[in-house]
């Protein structure tokens, strides 16, 4: 991983551990005043996002470790685990909302000094909108798994803050019993819900699911443009926290030399690492329309109706036999 990128995840998860941990605080004092279970909701949510950014820390530098002997793709997947043990906080968090909501609306709970969660509200809505856009930067520049989960449970915290303010201003200057609770529950929802959102591309990561087809399809459409290349196949991608992994076969005149056909693998691999920076790219050259048998996806990805192939790739041919 670049080390200005990760010099820029680790401030983003310190920034969240700053603010995390004053509004801890700040939302501790308003639950003993106020008595309300959307406050409460709320310092739940507060309290797992310190721990989270804790995690996020953590995942983050280890994340950013140069490549070993004993992990020779390096240690991306780091991120990933951070962005699953916050989805396991979050989660965690949603279920014990939710029953305590429910025991507030059946015991009829009534909310006491509202002004004093109001005002910590706001104050939290404040300081998470500059966190926000901080994290968004990072994000811009690092494209973070860790910090991208991190910003998507921050964002819902701007959500549960207009709720909790909502709930209080309902319950005590509206008469409207138990909208406390009833907004507590709606809250615990939406962090479940978060959870299941933040989770996918963690699982992705971590079961090397493929990029995307549109991804996919600008990769090859850049290698098709070699002119020496008679055809592609077995394509393999993954990503690994802010890094991405390709492989595959290409297709070259069989009567190339060693020199030659090497000449041609330095030029594919050139200019697709101009396009796609970072990427860390192996590629293995086949003598033209040789197949190794029991080879997964060897039909070639250039050829016309090949699967997700644009026309500019259909274009190239299939190779011959």
């Amino acid at each position: 991983m670049d080390q200005t990128h990760a010099s820029l995840n680790r401030k983003a998860a310190l920034a969240s551990i700053v603010v995390a941990t004053m509004l801890v605080g700040m939302k501790l004092w308003a639950v003993l005043s106020t008595g309300s279970t959307a406050m409460l909701g709320s310092l739940a949510d507060t309290t797992l996002d310190l721990i989270a950014s804790l995690a996020t820390l953590l995942g983050v530098w280890v994340a950013a470790q140069p490549a070993d002997h004993n992990h020779r793709f390096g240690h991306g997947k780091a991120e990933a685990l951070a962005a699953m043990f916050q989805v396991v906080l979050i989660s965690i968090s949603a279920v014990g909302l939710a029953f305590r909501a429910v025991e507030q609306l059946l015991g009829g709970g009534q909310v006491a000094e509202p002004e004093s969660g109001v005002i910590v509200s706001i104050i939290a809505l404040a300081a998470t909108f500059a966190l926000l856009a901080y994290q968004r930067h990072v994000i811009r520049q690092t494209n973070s798994l860790a910090i991208s989960t991190d910003n998507v449970h921050y964002k819902s915290d701007l959500f549960l803050n207009v709720a909790v303010i909502a709930a209080l201003l309902l319950d005590t200057y509206a008469g409207i019993r138990g909208a406390d609770a009833v907004f507590a529950f709606g809250i615990a929802l939406w962090l479940g819900w978060g959870a299941w959102g933040a989770s996918q591309e963690a699982i992705e990561q971590l079961m090397d699911h493929e990029w995307p087809i549109e991804k996919r399809e600008r990769f090859l459409q850049l290698a098709a443009q070699h002119p020496e290349l008679k055809g592609l196949h077995d394509l393999r991608t993954r990503t690994s926290g802010n890094r991405d992994f390709v492989q595959f076969h290409v297709w070259v005149d069989g009567r190339m030399t060693v020199t030659q056909a090497h000449r041609v693998m330095d030029e594919i691999e050139a200019k697709l690492m101009a396009a796609f920076p970072g990427v860390e790219i192996l590629i293995h050259p086949d003598p033209e329309g040789l197949v190794d048998e029991g080879t997964m996806g060897a039909e070639n990805l250039l050829a016309p109706g090949a699967e997700g192939a644009s026309p500019a790739i259909a274009a190239q041919g299939a190779p011959r036999p």
